[in-house]
């Protein structure tokens, strides 16, 4: 018999034995897979599918019909609190856009992420599953015209007008992925609702929390309902809202009117023993279908549910958009008291018979309403209790605030206006949108051209403020870019990693040139990048054109809100080979990070190094990874001599190595570790070393010119050709 006779006869897991893959058996390898997100082998659509497009096909008004008719429309297998599915739908768009951060803008609703691991599986998303499987009925028919993304969101906007509210709007345009997000970290834990300590370097301090995390707990959307770590105190915990919020771009009146209002409808679950319930979805056995948390307490569904374990509505009227929320909170004192899941919340004392809400099943039994620990610091912090104060004053102004605060959050990663679709899109300017006004087109580009490579102006300082002018931009929640030429404003123009110097001179050439042409200086920016890629281009021996698309728009400072553009910052930028300090991150992981952020493939990010080096575009002038000896010449020297077997490579100290000629010793370059790891890694090499041949100088020069415009028209939200990029 076989020695192997009994063994699997397929492969588990890791693509290198029956356990372990690449990175197992190499953890410190650069792992290039958050520059590998997406891949069109995922996505069963096709290349020729534009969902876009698609979705401007939709009857709008029959799908918001049905979508309204759903939340009524109380199903067996899981019926519907008080007959309405209006808190759970709500549920289910909140904590698909509350994931989203400010920080790196990644999370939030626009992508359906929350079908997939880990946001699927949350403890904090516990019976969403649910909410997801109501839905299909709607999604099966409408198909391909409506996204996962776009339907979980219009759920929820729609509960809230069933229940009485008048919402601010609403876009479609969220295009589904079709796997993990896995350029997304959530935190370092082992476990869910492991203690917040392990994300704070002080709890007691939440701006101390760890970067770019905004959740305090793995595995929950905000902050814990019961508590700082499960512990109550209504103080602490406003301290932690105020943070978490802020990190969501949200201030202190904004996060008064979600609570508020996320709060006037639906209840808490926590009817039963939370540790009866099954594994979630993701563990779940394929008799569950892909539905988790099955719980066998009575019904297990209904006035049985279990979900966060607290136990109760906010309000006497669950189902009705009104001024319920502060009736109780602030009409009635309230004690801690534990739910039957065992969770803290907090309950009224002595309150009248007929604010009590009414059972979800039971229409003739009233119950105890309840506040979280969250809730109570709408009371207790003096900042918010004065803003709840105002908002009890004034209903419409409530109404209003809330409504808005609702559009930003399930909005905030959409995009720009230009971006919005469908009949209920709001035309009215919002700051957090960072609008940008359209520019004149009606300007002579060879002109303009011209007198940029006359202003004395040098290659690296043309290429270097174009591309910070364009670095910003984030396909996470496609803010920043060169549309708007907000380099020009606060704060960018003082970043280090601008040189404001060095910026202050470049702007004050384009400022005039712009004046004289009728252009915007964010077009001039952009084309004195042509520019100086044109000459490098020119000088090696090269005739190209950069495509150059005009119509960009000077923002102001009214137009922008420069406190959420602090988040924008460059820490670190390896295209420029700079950081702004030494970080417990490696450069190179830093580079990955930016380059998916720019929306860029490894290939693309690999052209780009090669040529900004030799375009002398490394911060301060330094010639780390200047792998040549015709600096602002565009030719692919950087990749002929990083592959060049006559050299060596010799650590220098502080993350810099020298490259000497393996037969002198002498030193002929220096470079850092972003240069060499693109050497080092097998997969950056095999780039590396398609545009080192000598076949393929050409074809370097066609990838950078590409890659680059890529970047300069990353935001052209305002024209037709990008907008479905």
């Amino acid at each position: 018999m076989s020695e192997h006779t009994g063994k699997c006869p397929v492969m588990h897991g890791g693509n290198t034995s029956e356990d372990k893959s690449n990175m197992d058996w190499w953890p410190e390898a650069l792992n290039l897979d958050i520059l590998h997100q997406h891949d069109r082998k995922t996505n069963p659509m096709g290349e020729d599918f534009n969902y876009r497009e698609e979705v401007k096909k939709l009857d709008f008004d029959a799908l918001k019909k049905d979508v309204h008719a759903l939340m009524t429309n109380s199903q067996d297998w899981w019926p519907a609190d008080w007959g309405h599915y209006g808190g759970l739908m709500i549920r289910m768009s909140w904590h698909a856009a509350g994931t989203y951060r400010i920080a790196d803008g990644r999370g939030g609703g626009a992508t359906g992420n929350q079908r997939f691991a880990p946001i699927n599986s949350w403890p904090d998303n516990v019976s969403l599953d649910k909410a997801r499987r109501l839905l299909w009925p709607i999604k099966k028919k409408y198909g391909n015209k409506i996204s996962w993304a776009d339907l979980i969101i219009l759920a929820g906007n729609v509960a809230y007008e069933s229940m009485g509210l008048k919402t601010f709007g609403f876009s479609f345009g969220r295009e589904d992925i079709w796997h993990p997000e896995k350029d997304i970290y959530w935190g370092a834990e082992k476990e869910w609702l492991a203690p917040s300590d392990e994300r704070y370097g002080d709890v007691d301090k939440p701006d101390t929390m760890e970067n770019p995390l905004a959740a305090v707990q793995m595995g929950l959307i905000y902050v814990n309902p019961e508590g700082v770590n499960g512990v109550p105190d209504p103080q602490k915990t406003a301290n932690q809202v105020r943070e978490t919020f802020a990190r969501m771009a949200m201030n202190d009146e904004e996060t008064a009117a979600l609570t508020a209002g996320g709060h006037t409808v639906g209840k808490c679950h926590g009817n039963g023993d939370a540790e009866a319930l099954g594994p979630e979805p993701e563990a779940a056995g394929v008799e569950e279908q892909g539905m988790g948390w099955s719980n066998p307490n009575g019904s297990g569904k209904g006035r049985d549910t279990v979900t966060s374990g607290i136990e109760g509505a906010w309000t006497t009227h669950p189902t009705k958009f009104d001024m319920g929320y502060f009736d109780l909170l602030f009409g009635y004192e309230w004690e801690l008291t534990k739910s039957p899941a065992g969770a803290s919340q907090w309950e009224p004392v002595n309150m009248k018979e007929e604010d009590k809400p009414v059972d979800v099943e039971d229409m003739t039994t009233r119950l105890n309403p309840i506040m979280t620990d969250a809730d109570m610091a709408m009371k207790i912090d003096p900042t918010y209790r004065a803003i709840c104060e105002k908002f009890m004053a004034d209903p419409a102004y409530f109404e209003d605030c809330f409504a808005r605060a609702w559009f930003k959050l399930i909005h905030r990663d959409l995009g720009p206006k230009e971006r919005y679709i469908g009949p209920e899109a709001p035309s009215e300017d919002l700051i957090w949108q960072d609008p940008v006004p359209a520019g004149s087109t009606d300007y002579f580009e060879e002109v303009v051209k011209e007198q940029i490579a006359n202003s004395g102006l040098s290659i690296s300082e043309m290429v270097s403020t174009a591309w910070d002018s364009a670095r910003t931009f984030r396909g996470s929640d496609l803010r920043g870019g060169a549309n708007g030429a907000r380099i020009r404003l606060a704060p960018q123009k003082d970043w280090k990693g601008n040189e404001p110097d060095r910026l202050t001179k470049v702007l004050k050439v384009y400022e005039k040139i712009a004046a004289d042409n009728g252009a915007s200086v964010a077009d001039v920016i952009v084309l004195g990048g042509s520019v100086g890629i044109e000459q490098a281009a020119k000088a090696a021996g090269h005739n190209v054109l950069v495509p150059f698309t005009p119509g960009r728009g000077d923002a102001t400072d009214e137009m922008t809100d420069a406190d959420s553009f602090e988040p924008l910052e460059p820490l670190a930028d390896g295209f420029r080979n700079w950081q702004k300090k030494d970080y417990i991150v490696k450069p190179e992981e830093m580079l990955l990070d930016r380059a998916q952020l720019m929306g860029l493939t490894a290939p693309e990010m690999t052209v780009l190094i090669g040529g900004m080096r030799m375009l002398g575009a490394n911060y301060g002038g330094t010639k780390h990874g200047v792998f040549t000896d015709r600096e602002g010449q565009l030719t692919n020297d950087f990749f002929v001599n990083l592959t060049d077997m006559d050299n060596t490579w010799k650590p220098a100290g502080n993350n810099t190595y020298e490259v000497r000629d393996r037969k002198t010793d002498q030193v002929k370059w220096t470079a850092s570790r972003i240069d060499l790891v693109f050497g080092s890694n097998s997969i950056l090499r095999s780039y590396a070393e398609v545009y080192a041949q000598d076949d393929n100088e050409e074809k370097f020069v066609k990838d950078f010119i590409a890659a680059w415009t890529k970047v300069m028209n990353a935001d052209r939200f305002d024209v037709e050709k990008f907008q479905n990029a």
